[in-house]
């Protein structure tokens, strides 16, 4: 392998298959990157055996091909290798079987190789019918979502995010038994079988990352035991978590005894104030207290001090209520929410808290109450 690019292209597409290596792992080819040059372009694959990324610059984007070949190099040492490098074109040359030399017209280093039969072999085929989603839709489904995934991995099925496809809907649902994030969005074609799978969250997080934000799309290929996303010059697989997802539909209630529709900024500038009084070990609860259309919201630590904070609301009958929740499932909640009002639902102090945006209900977020006496 002998070939000649610029350090800002090269650079790009490592920081994709970096996020495939990770540092704690003990085996040393996964903490390679293999680099195929082959006369259509260069290929850069890692993996570390729960997630694979491999990238493509095409041949037209490199400055000159002199010999064709296949390296596996040690992926942190060539990542910060030509991060430091200026912006100029940079020569890679295998200059013995198990030896690399990288330099420009002022640095050189020399990199050992590792064997290349000894990188794992991967099936990074296609479907012939993928979903097809567009990548803004994708990583907006994962932001309002993601957050409520458990890190409990004693129940390593409530550790990532449950994605079901039935026709044209796509119903993307996280939870830790606590609180719960659900979206739905329609696809533009039906699909002919039914999806039901779990993608551990920290591949979705690492996914999101790297996808942009243009209006380009982005295919999902499901297999039994892997999902692959294909988008740009970029297939990043992720493997699936083995388990059944529970039944979340039936927690959330059609009917409500108490509907307040508030105006989101509002209401999150307030909780964000009140939770300044909470801490962990009290689960950051604060208090939320209705009467006629003003909201109280509360909290207090007894050895330093307590807050309030008084909004106005608007209500759908005469009912009022005194519930208490996490100040930080509340935020990460808000947070998801695009609609300047949101409705708050409610039926009664000890039942989940439903939040949504007014002008759009494909997204539902739930919240268990904490009962405090």
């Amino acid at each position: 392998m002998n070939f000649e690019i610029n350090q800002k292209i090269l650079l790009k597409h490592l920081n994709y298959v970096i996020r495939g290596i990770s540092s704690k792992n003990l085996i040393p080819i996964l903490n390679c990157i293999k680099m195929e040059l082959t006369n259509e372009g260069l290929y850069l694959l890692s993996t570390n055996n729960d997630i694979a990324i491999k990238t493509f610059i095409p041949n037209k984007q490199i400055t000159k091909v002199i010999n064709t070949g296949v390296i596996v190099v040690y992926g942190r040492y060539i990542y910060e290798i030509i991060r430091k490098l200026p912006n100029e074109t940079i020569t890679i040359e295998e200059v013995l079987e198990d030896k690399i030399n990288i330099y420009t017209s002022k640095s050189s280093f020399y990199l050992n190789c590792n064997k290349t039969e000894d990188f794992p072999t991967l099936n990074l085929e296609e479907q012939a019918n993928p979903i097809k989603l567009n990548k803004k839709v994708l990583k907006n489904l994962i932001n309002q979502t993601i957050f409520a995934t458990s890190n409990d991995e004693a129940r390593p099925h409530l550790t990532g995010l449950n994605i079901q496809v039935k026709e044209d809907i796509l119903k993307c649902t996280a939870t830790d038994s606590y609180r719960l994030s659900s979206k739905e969005i329609k696809l533009d074609e039906k699909l002919s079988t039914e999806v039901n799978i779990i993608i551990p969250n920290k591949n979705i997080l690492e996914l999101s990352k790297i996808i942009n934000d243009d209006d380009d799309f982005i295919e999902l290929h499901i297999f039994s035991n892997s999902i692959i996303f294909k988008f740009s010059d970029i297939t990043f697989m992720s493997r699936l978590i083995n388990g059944t997802y529970p039944n979340t539909s039936a927690l959330i209630p059609n009917e409500f005894s108490l509907k307040l529709k508030v105006q989101r900024n509002d209401f999150y500038n307030s909780i964000d104030r009140a939770s300044l009084l909470t801490n962990e070990f009290e689960k950051h609860t604060i208090k939320l207290e209705l009467k006629e259309n003003e909201v109280t919201i509360s909290s207090n630590i007894p050895e330093i001090g307590k807050v309030e904070e008084k909004i106005l609301v608007e209500k759908n009958n005469e009912n009022n209520i005194i519930i208490s929740f996490s100040s930080k499932y509340m935020l990460d909640a808000l947070k998801s929410m695009e609609d300047e009002f949101i409705e708050i639902l409610f039926n009664g102090e000890l039942k989940p808290i439903i939040i949504k945006n007014i002008n759009d209900e494909s997204l539902t977020q739930l919240i268990l109450p904490i009962r405090t006496y």
